[in-house]
């Protein structure tokens, strides 16, 4: 493993004085697996963390990309709060709900996209500030507070007559309180005093910076438009680009030390967090799918058994015909998002993508995964990044 694989965990290591936890071992997926893997490029990323029981992946894995960002641009390491931008978001939803008078998502998921959006209007804080855990509790579990802001919206819609006052927004924050706590006006934070807007401003991230893309052919190549999952609340638009140079664009992106955050399906059965592997079997029958996957929470999803996920196997080839089926017949959902910190070559020459997860540390290689070229062709939503890492030519078409 090179040097450059632990950069977060280094910088970890001078800031908070604590030893660096062991180093995985990013040249295999898992102990006595055949699968070998050369790093070509690691980046820089803090430590895994764990989403627990909530469908908060979307602000986990796009904190984990600015937090990338930070340490790219010489900041420093910082540890910013995913529940914090999750609670600023649920205010959102609540008020499209209503305009769109309930015939819209209000959920717990989201899209990488609203981070900019919220950041921006909400400013942003560290972890340490606002945890979003109360009662001594150590682990999230938004099941309850998720039914009881549903039935609160639900009510909403559906009263018998007149319309809702302008109460209705402090009461829905008031459950948020209850369950998360207040948001903090001002808070100290490594000897200074900020506002969650002046502490965004300290940063000095460029919300605008940040693009989100996509690659279907149910719309016009380097088109901008609403990407059509429930999750997207916000009906924020991404770019879309023809499959080889989408996935070109990932590559040359974390070749110029830019990491990528990354929403996909892992319901697939080549999906194996336990095993540090997601590849497409161009044989499914080699891999047996155990349990339920439990899709947004962070159990690993069901258990896979198959030489597959031990020994090198072909795998299908994903043409953009391919990919557009699985999305218009929705094998291919908007299951959950992660962040793609690394490339590396595997021995018989397939290109895979370092992955960082939110989901603990509880695999082989510490809450990180190999992703296969095919599987990010076949089972990518979008991924989001700075606009400086794409290529020129590329952004010319976009009109970035």
């Amino acid at each position: 493993m090179t040097v450059i694989a632990f950069t977060s965990a280094t910088v970890a290591m001078a800031q908070n004085a604590n030893p660096a936890p062991a180093a995985p071992d990013f040249t295999i997926n898992k102990p006595g697996s055949s699968y070998a893997f050369t790093p070509s490029k690691i980046l820089a990323a803090t430590p895994v963390e764990d989403q627990c029981r909530t469908s908060t992946c979307w602000s986990y894995s796009t904190l984990s990309l600015l937090e990338s960002e930070l340490i790219r641009l010489g900041k420093g390491q910082h540890n910013l709060s995913q529940m914090y931008v999750a609670r600023c978001a649920y205010t959102e939803k609540a008020k499209t709900y209503l305009r769109m008078n309930g015939n819209h998502s209000f959920d717990q998921g989201g899209e990488g996209w609203d981070i900019p959006s919220i950041v921006s209007q909400y400013g942003i804080v560290p972890e340490s500030v606002y945890t979003g855990l109360k009662n001594g509790a150590t682990r999230h579990d938004h099941s309850e507070m998720i039914a009881v802001l549903k039935g609160f919206m639900g009510a909403l819609i559906k009263r018998e007559t007149g319309t809702y006052t302008e109460n209705w927004l402090p009461a829905f924050e008031g459950i948020l309180d209850a369950y998360l706590g207040p948001i903090p006006k001002e808070f100290t934070y490594e000897g200074k005093t900020y506002t969650p807007k002046t502490f965004a401003a300290s940063l000095g991230l460029n919300m605008a910076d940040y693009v989100a893309l996509t690659s279907f052919t149910h719309h016009p190549d380097y088109s901008h438009f609403v990407v059509e999952v429930p999750d997207n609340w916000a009906m924020d638009r991404a770019y879309n680009l023809p499959l080889e140079e989408f996935t070109q664009t990932v590559k040359s992106a974390l070749n110029k030390g830019y990491t990528v955050a990354w929403a996909a399906d892992v319901s697939e059965k080549g999906f194996s967090f336990r095993d540090g592997l997601a590849i497409v079997p161009a044989d499914e029958s080699t891999i047996k799918k155990i349990g339920s996957d439990n899709a947004g929470f962070n159990d690993a999803g069901a258990k896979k058994e198959g030489n597959a996920f031990s020994q090198p196997v072909a795998e299908l080839d994903i043409t953009p015909a391919v990919r557009q089926a699985a999305f218009d017949k929705q094998t291919t959902t908007d299951d959950h998002g992660m962040h793609i910190v690394g490339m590396s070559t595997e021995k018989n020459g397939t290109t895979y993508f370092l992955v960082k997860n939110s989901w603990g540390t509880g695999n082989a290689l510490g809450g990180y995964f190999y992703v296969s070229e095919a599987y990010f062709k076949y089972k990518t939503l979008s991924v989001m990044l700075h606009k400086d890492g794409i290529e020129k030519g590329t952004a010319r078409k976009l009109g970035l």
